[in-house]
């Protein structure tokens, strides 16, 4: 019964339901036509790293110095998530005439064992070739200053692919945009229904009569016009 009545609140308020949804339509269909802003551009720069060692010759796989090669690898990935790398790419920056906030700098990095992943995003498809270099010049000169245990000497960086700036899509947000703001529409649509439906005082079955509370003797059925 409960189902039956909210079908009757949207058959009679259909009207109202789809005043928000068709106003938030008009606003953002124009937006449909118009080209997707870009999400600026980013580069991908994979690397691998070991701290300098002297081993003497000797047997064996050497499984102690891919380990040591896989902790530096790790707390790289930790450090170039850190100001003091920012801030170190930036002064290699503006060493190459490129005047940038250290924290404006959108850095993520990542690391699969032995191999390290640091992505740069950046607006500017030519500054973000700067920082890219310089991201990598910081990594291969800077490593000793941050860690002490390298002992003054940095650690051996190789930049397995030069990094490649493409144009990053646009944000999900800008994408999906349009439907979410649909979807709001239908929502407040349907509250708007209900609304008016609760503020509305108008009888119209012998449920609403009982729901008051008054007995219905009988109805008088609806008129149907002979065939």
């Amino acid at each position: 019964m409960e189902l039956l009545q909210i079908l009757r609140v949207l058959l009679r308020r259909w009207y109202l339901v789809l005043i928000p949804p068709v106003i938030v339509g008009i606003i953002t269909l124009p937006s449909r036509f118009q080209p997707a802003q870009s999400g600026g551009y980013k580069t991908t720069i994979r690397y691998t790293a070991a701290q300098v060692l002297n081993i003497p010759e000797r047997d064996g796989d050497y499984q102690d110095v891919w380990l040591a090669s896989e902790l530096t690898v790790n707390a790289l990935t930790d450090w170039v998530r850190t100001s003091s790398f920012a801030q170190e790419v930036a002064e290699i920056a503006a060493e190459n005439g490129l005047q940038i906030e250290p924290l404006a700098i959108p850095i993520a990095a990542d690391n699969a064992r032995s191999i390290g992943v640091l992505e740069l995003a950046w607006h500017n498809p030519d500054e973000l070739q700067i920082i890219a270099e310089a991201a990598i010049t910081v990594l291969q000169t800077q490593t000793h200053i941050f860690f002490p245990q390298l002992e003054n000497e940095p650690a051996r960086v190789r930049i397995l692919d030069m990094p490649i700036v493409s144009p990053a899509p646009p944000p999900l947000t800008d994408r999906f945009s349009p439907f979410i703001k649909l979807g709001l529409g239908v929502i407040m649509g349907l509250g708007l229904a209900f609304l008016a439906e609760y503020f509305d005082q108008t009888l119209r079955t012998k449920d609403d009569l009982t729901a008051l509370g008054i007995s219905v003797v009988g109805s008088i059925p609806r008129y149907r016009k002979p065939r």
